[in-house]
């Protein structure tokens, strides 16, 4: 499965960037972990779409799913992240039927659980339209004592619980495929039937 990972924190050091590396090391999926530390803020008046959000977007076209590592900055979504979403829903729509992982590291005993709360909320929003795996969320709270210095969990409860997340992750996204056909599908013929 390819996928794309999309650290929610543009921090030069981030423990969501570093859950992200991991999972794209430690499982047998093709998963690109995007740079999103240099991308400008939103900005509805401009005339152009930054090179950077035009790349992005490209790699989720091309992606059977995407995985977003939230950090939670005042009980929210940050926004670093929450103004990625709004360059991919402006003019860009990448996110339309596209199988969504939520995931988050934080240095405190909640994790990112708020945080991923309001994303799924603006990940399923008109525009965005994402299809935001419901079944389970990850949230790593006291991420400073799980990574080891080479960027590995140590946690085996942690990672036993990574594991079934993505394993159901991976079953959801396959569905999702299927799902989205069938509907593409029957659209294109009540189009057809409408047309004549």
């Amino acid at each position: 499965m390819k996928i794309v990972g999309i650290p929610g924190s543009n921090a030069n050091h981030s423990y969501n960037r570093m859950l992200l590396e991991y999972i794209s090391k430690a499982y047998e999926h093709d998963m690109t972990v995007v740079d999103v530390r240099k991308i400008p803020l939103f900005n509805e008046s401009a005339k152009e779409t930054p090179a950077a959000i035009q790349a992005m977007s490209d790699a989720i076209d091309a992606a059977d799913a995407v995985v977003i590592a939230c950090p939670e900055t005042d009980h929210s979504v940050p926004s670093s992240l929450k103004s990625i979403i709004e360059w991919l829903s402006y003019q860009l729509h990448p996110f339309t039927n596209k199988p969504v992982l939520l995931v988050g590291a934080s240095t405190d005993a909640q994790g990112s659980s708020r945080a991923q709360v309001d994303l799924r909320d603006v990940m399923i929003s008109p525009g965005v339209n994402a299809r935001v795996f419901q079944k389970e969320d990850f949230f790593m709270s006291f991420a400073q004592n799980l990574f080891d210095e080479n960027g590995d969990i140590t946690d085996p409860g942690t990672i036993k619980f990574l594991d079934k997340c993505l394993r159901d992750f991976e079953c959801f996204a396959i569905a999702n495929d299927q799902e989205v056909k069938l509907e593409e599908a029957a659209l294109a013929k009540a189009e057809k039937e409408a047309a004549k």
